[in-house]
Parts: C-alpha cells; sequence; structure tokens
C-alpha cells in the first residue's frame, strides 16, 4: 500500500559514478526507483511494527482468563 503525500521534502544521495551511468544506461530512472524502493522499505518495517505489536497483543489477550470473567459477570448479573 502506497499512500501519496500532497507535500515532498527532497532528499539527495550519493551514487557512484559508475552505477549511475550504468543505471542510465539500462533505463533505469534513479529518482522513481529510490522513491519506490524506499516507500516498500517504509511500508515493509510499518508492516514488521504491526505484526510485533500483534504478537504482543496476542500474548496479553491469552493471558486473560475468559472462565472466570465469565464467572465474575454471571455473579454480577445474580446480585442485580
Amino acid at each position: 500500500m502506497v499512500v501519496k503525500m500532497s507535500s515532498y521534502i527532497t532528499v539527495s544521495t550519493k551514487v557512484k559514478r559508475e552505477v549511475a551511468e550504468k543505471a542510465k544506461a539500462l533505463g533505469i530512472n534513479l529518482s522513481q526507483f529510490l522513491r519506490e524502493k524506499l516507500e516498500e522499505e517504509v511500508e515493509r518495517r510499518e508492516l514488521e511494527r504491526l505484526s510485533k505489536e500483534l504478537k504482543n497483543l496476542r500474548d496479553v489477550l491469552e493471558a486473560i482468563d475468559i472462565e472466570r470473567i465469565t464467572k465474575y459477570i454471571r455473579e454480577e448479573r445474580e446480585m442485580r
């Protein structure tokens, strides 16, 4: 998923001349290529972070004793 932003900043990097020349000869648009790869890496890391958060939440949820909660709710209802 690529989210289009309404504003941009300029990011520059140094690349070996030989690599840039080969890329140009191969028809690779360096700006577009680097932009796409950066967006892909950001998305990959976001998904990785979310996956870790979900695992942590799963561990917390698995620790909840559903039977105990159910018993507590029933006891509260009976007291009314």
